[in-house]
């Protein structure tokens, strides 16, 4: 879980969430959209519509803007077809990258994100050659001021949650992604506020990164989740704070 944790903690401490806001909310719009479309506009019925909405609302997106995109899903607005693929990939040291994208033009996506990979020190590989080492997982970060390990522990294991790990400054609790919702509405319910939250993939080993390959997987990542086509990016590394100090210097 290292690998995911350390690039979440490393975008919430260079993002720029007001300079990226228009991104964002285009990604959230694009979740929306073909969520509708693969199961309907209605929420209560879909939990992958639950889920984009939720994200969405995290990231300050206007409720109009929210239901304008639904409706492009269902047919009720003219909209792009977007189409989900999954990328699978290198960077520097052999580590393994999934990319989740979602596009109205593959024939321009797919290059663009091989350039990506071979300009930063890794290479875009065929399908499955990395996915078999990851699972997909819901992961919540809690801040450690917003509740106690047992509480979370009682809430959270009774929504469904698989796990909850203490690391140095928040919780990292882990579910399935069919009782992502439940576990969601329990933390809501118990007043428990969360940093970040995700479907995301989590790798089951790590590579350790240092010195130049560091900087340069970095940019990769960086590069990769600015795409405006991509949705996410989960890659089996661990940079030291030491390392990620020197990059950041």
């Amino acid at each position: 879980m290292a690998g995911h944790s350390h690039w979440a903690n490393i975008k919430r401490k260079k993002a720029a969430v007001d300079n990226k806001r228009g991104k964002i909310w285009n990604k959230c719009s694009k979740a929306i959209t073909v969520a509708a479309q693969m199961g309907g506009g209605d929420p209560s019925a879909n939990p992958r519509l639950r889920l984009a909405i939720s994200d969405a609302k995290s990231a300050r997106m206007p409720n109009d803007t929210i239901e304008r995109a639904i409706k492009k899903g269902t047919g009720e607005a003219k909209g792009d077809s977007f189409e989900e693929i999954l990328y699978e990939g290198y960077g520097p040291c052999g580590v393994a990258v999934m990319v989740d994208v979602l596009t109205d033009n593959r024939n321009r996506t797919a290059p663009e994100l091989r350039k990506l990979f071979d300009t930063n020190g890794g290479n875009l590989g065929a399908s499955g050659c990395v996915a078999w080492n990851f699972d997909r997982k819901g992961v919540f970060t809690i801040l450690l001021d917003q509740s106690t390990e047992e509480q979370l522990m009682e809430i959270a294991l009774e929504a469904g949650a698989d796990d909850i790990q203490r690391e140095e400054e928040h919780f990292t609790v882990t579910c399935e992604p069919e009782v992502y919702s439940d576990v969601q509405e329990a933390l809501e319910k118990a007043g428990i506020e969360v940093d970040s939250s995700s479907v995301t993939r989590l790798p089951k080993d790590h590579v350790d990164v240092e010195g130049n390959d560091a900087r340069k997987l970095m940019q990769l990542m960086s590069a990769l989740d600015d795409h405006d086509d991509v949705q996410g990016v989960s890659a089996n590394f661990n940079i030291s704070d030491e390392v990620m100090a020197e990059i950041d210097g």
